[in-house]
């Protein structure tokens, strides 16, 4: 039985952002900008049907091929836990258990604030590259794809740092300030009238602010556990759609009042926060100490207290 393998788990869960990517390139080619409104509906509509059949096709592959659970844990930690829930757990109360988990609630809290930065920057990215460079629609989409394509290298990369040297907190608190200071060189490059230098830049700030997603499922299944990482997993995605329906409300509406850079800005200022939060989280890695946790392993700690329990003896019977 091996270990939890973070690096695949990051790859597995990367994917998603494939999907995002697909969803910047394809659009702005399928839907052109065209002043018919007639051309314009029967393109979206083209586009509707697409996204339909692949949906669906998704939809029958997962009740065919997708299963509850492996046949055989995937690792030890994995085994316990599912020895250690109970028939009777109620989803409510598995709720209530993690709520007391200071550090998962500032993690929900942190990654809410990063992936809703992520989704209103993504809803609102094509307003931003034509308010400076009107008429490139199709770059847009591009500069979405880099962003997303860039951050899933990110996590992958993120992923082995994490099977090598398992420094949860450290490495996602690194990767958290990075994409802070990617925002920020985002934020002051977008007005400089070349295209190439958003391209760079989006792609740093995708590198780690996308990247930092699957980062996030990892951390919270090393603070809940033994809880089911589905609830956990769940409890984050809810926080990002808050936050980022929050953010993409209120950066549009700074954005039509005074422009990209003070939209930005507020965004920074919401990373600012989440990297000071993340740096108060605990890394209680509690799956990794169940890993650690094999029968050998037990019993020569038990051996070395037993030892440890007679020294003292052994000590005094020579003193006397």
């Amino acid at each position: 039985m091996r270990a939890d393998n973070s690096s695949t788990i990051c790859v597995c869960r990367s994917v998603r952002e494939l999907g995002i990517a697909i969803g910047f390139l394809v659009p702005p080619v399928l839907v052109p900008n065209v002043e018919d409104r007639d051309k314009l509906a029967y393109h979206i509509s083209i586009m509707f049907y697409i996204i339909g059949g692949v949906a669906t096709l998704l939809l029958i592959l997962v009740f065919i091929v997708f299963k509850e659970k492996p046949k055989y844990p995937p690792s030890r930690a994995q085994s316990l836990s599912y020895a250690l829930t109970s028939p009777d757990a109620s989803y409510l109360g598995s709720i209530a258990q993690l709520f007391k988990n200071l550090n998962f609630v500032l993690l929900v809290i942190t990654y809410g604030l990063n992936a809703g930065a992520f989704y209103a920057l993504s809803t609102l990215l094509n307003r931003m590259v034509i308010w400076h460079y009107p008429g490139e629609e199709v770059n847009a989409g591009r500069i979405g794809l880099t962003i997303v394509i860039a951050g899933m290298l990110g996590a992958v990369i993120s992923g082995i740092w994490l099977d090598r040297s398992k420094t949860y907190k450290e490495t996602t608190l690194v990767v958290y300030i990075m994409t802070l200071v990617g925002m920020v060189v985002y934020t002051f490059t977008l007005n400089l009238g070349h295209l190439w230098v958003v391209f760079i830049t989006a792609g740093t700030m995708g590198f780690f602010m996308t990247g930092y997603l699957p980062l996030g499922f990892e951390f919270a299944a090393e603070l809940t556990y033994p809880e089911s990482e589905g609830i956990s997993s769940g409890l984050l995605n809810i926080s990002a759609q808050v936050f980022g329906i929050i953010f993409t409300i209120s950066q549009g509406q700074i954005i039509d009042n005074y422009g990209t850079k003070p939209g930005n800005i507020f965004l920074c200022l919401f990373l600012t926060l989440g990297a000071a939060l993340t740096a108060f989280i605990k890394p209680d890695l509690r799956r990794q100490k169940a890993n650690k946790e094999t029968p050998e392993n037990k019993l020569q700690e038990e051996e070395e207290e037993s030892n440890t329990s007679k020294v003292p003896t052994a000590v005094s019977e020579d003193h006397l």
